[in-house]
């Protein structure tokens, strides 16, 4: 361990989690503890733990679960409200408008692929996008990639002189870089796609556990996110936005639900979100993500934000420590981060940075983390180690991992 960290006059002070995750008490092997240590998960940004409350409100849930919208039984109707409960508590939880539908899909990436049958026109996408945010344009032949510049500032001119060029029906941007955690400015962005006639789309999937956000205030058409990073078990996701593209659209999948009625020659279909979600849908994902909702507004964004600040700097300063750490930034003035932080080890691969922490009971993301060319933009074509964390994180999980990477200098 480095002096800065070793000297008790020095040392920070000890952060509590925020609240109750599942397994935080589980402990994993490590390397000379025979029976285990308690598993530091640094690993939000791929998949959140579930909050300690959403497991017990789903529990409730399930003991209840049954068929939905068309159930005429008592449980069907429990489970139908509870379905269409989580849509209003979602529309809320992100500030949306009171049109907006909101369309339950499995994930992020489901949403951007739904979102990319409705886009009237061409899509403007920067090339340091997560893959989610840039295949689905990309494959549609109507995507016009714009480069990152060195600063947000430049990033942003390069983009609005790409939709002053011509017309574009989208701006499709990340929110928070699932690489480097950088935050991109969500209403100047969005001020810049309407000057020019576009629409924005907004992958919050790195953002929403972190930050409140605000769809009618900050002027987005639409915006994405997974309940896995919410703290939501059940593998589902949303897609919220204005109504007309969703519904002017061809049903994202054709079957039950999705059709008003059928004929053998004919096919009259749904508006609104029932639309675009044919089939059963996933109701625990749902009700998941809306019990996610509530508890993080409970907890309060504010209290959420402090702890995120007071571990990074911590984080980033353990790391500053250590001469044989190099961190990852897109943007030279990239200042506003969730709480992730990417970077690479002198001399070892990814791999062997993230087993060599694994054996010290610490779990973290090595690879190109779905973002290959931000990875090589940035000379990591060979890929990184990510640490990321939430509620459920401790200064103890951040000062564990400063240990076992100052044992590779």
């Amino acid at each position: 361990m480095t002096a800065v960290l070793d000297a008790p006059a020095c040392r920070p002070a000890p952060v509590l989690a925020l609240a109750p995750v599942v397994g935080a008490d589980v402990s994993v092997p490590a390397t000379g503890h025979p029976a285990g240590v308690s598993y530091a998960n640094l690993d939000y940004a791929a998949s959140a733990p579930a909050l300690s409350a959403v497991a017990e409100q789903l529990a409730g849930a399930l003991a209840e679960y049954a068929s939905v919208h068309r159930g005429a039984g008592h449980l069907s109707q429990v489970t139908t409200a509870r379905y269409e409960r989580a849509r209003e508590t979602i529309r809320a939880f992100v500030g949306g408008r009171a049109d907006d539908t909101v369309v339950f899909t499995r994930n992020t990436t489901d949403s951007i692929n739904l979102a990319a049958t409705v886009v009237p026109g061409d899509v403007v996408v920067l090339d340091i996008e997560h893959h989610a945010n840039l295949l689905p344009w990309t494959r549609t032949g109507r995507a016009r990639v714009v480069a990152s510049r060195p600063s947000i500032d430049e990033t942003l001119a390069a983009l609005e002189s790409e939709l002053a060029s011509s017309p574009a029906a989208l701006l499709a941007v990340t929110a928070a870089s699932n690489v480097t955690g950088e935050v991109l400015p969500l209403a100047r962005l969005a001020g810049l796609a309407h000057r020019h006639g576009a629409r924005i789309l907004v992958d919050a999937a790195q953002l929403v556990a972190h930050r409140g956000v605000s769809i009618a205030s900050f002027g987005i058409d639409y915006l994405v996110f997974s309940g896995h990073k919410v703290y939501a078990p059940f593998g589902a996701g949303v897609l919220v936005g204005r109504p007309d593209w969703l519904d002017a659209a061809p049903p994202y999948l054709a079957g039950g639900g999705a059709s008003a009625n059928v004929s053998v020659d004919d096919v009259a279909w749904h508006t609104g979100a029932a639309r675009h979600e044919a089939g059963s849908p996933n109701v625990l994902g749902a009700v998941s993500i809306a019990a996610a909702a509530d508890e993080l507004r409970a907890i309060g964004f504010e209290r959420i934000g402090e702890h995120d600040d007071v571990l990074l700097r911590r984080l980033d300063a353990g790391l500053a420590a250590l001469p044989h750490i190099r961190p990852l930034r897109a943007f030279d003035d990239g200042v506003d981060r969730v709480a992730i932080a990417s970077f690479s080890v002198d001399g070892r691969t990814p791999r062997e940075v993230a087993e060599h922490l694994s054996d010290h009971g610490i779990g973290v993301r090595d690879g190109k983390f779905c973002a290959h060319p931000l990875l090589t933009k940035l000379g990591h074509a060979d890929g990184a180690v990510r640490a990321s964390f939430g509620v459920g994180t401790s200064s103890d999980d951040v000062d564990r991992l400063l240990a076992a990477l100052a044992d590779l200098g």
